[in-house]
């Protein structure tokens, strides 16, 4: 499912989480939705189905996430997102990366640049484990919007002209 922010719906995703930790929650995604790509209004994803730990998957289950994806004619494109996910024990997490989606030969399609998990438990909760990780992204926004900069920073092999 996809919409905004306050379209979320909390007493699915997350039944037990105090109202004083879902307008945290709030406040971040609007600090984010602020620095959206030219001013646009962040469109967020959500997934009912993850709501249950599903228990060790080959691929990470999302429950809520966030993709802003810089796209470039004939060029890579940069992924800056920000999730929360189920690690493979069970367990809440937020996850956080920007990554150059190209086209080369190695790991085609999907370089992470940079990367941040925080896993929800007795010293980081939902709300301050989100709150980084919008931090890191909002760190990351900041920096130029290039794939080549990201490539750079990577020690990536320089794109090759079209």
């Amino acid at each position: 499912m996809r919409g905004a922010f306050d379209d979320v719906p909390w007493d699915t995703l997350f039944p037990h989480l105090p109202p004083a930790d879902v307008e945290s929650l709030e406040r971040t995604a609007r600090m984010v939705d602020a620095a959206g790509a030219q001013g646009d209004k962040a469109e967020w994803e959500w997934t009912p189905d993850h709501v249950v730990f599903p228990g060790p998957q080959p691929w990470t289950p999302v429950l809520l996430g966030l993709d802003v994806i810089e796209c470039v004619d004939g060029g890579d494109q940069l992924e800056f997102q920000l999730h929360v996910v189920w690690t493979d024990s069970g367990r809440l997490a937020v996850d956080a990366a920007v990554n150059v989606a190209c086209w080369c030969d190695t790991d085609h399609a999907g370089h992470d640049v940079d990367a941040l998990r925080l896993v929800v438990g007795e010293e980081t909760s939902l709300p301050g484990a989100f709150a980084a990780g919008a931090q890191r992204l909002l760190g990351w926004l900041a920096d130029p919007r290039d794939a080549d900069f990201w490539r750079a920073r990577a020690a990536l092999p320089p794109r090759r002209p079209a």
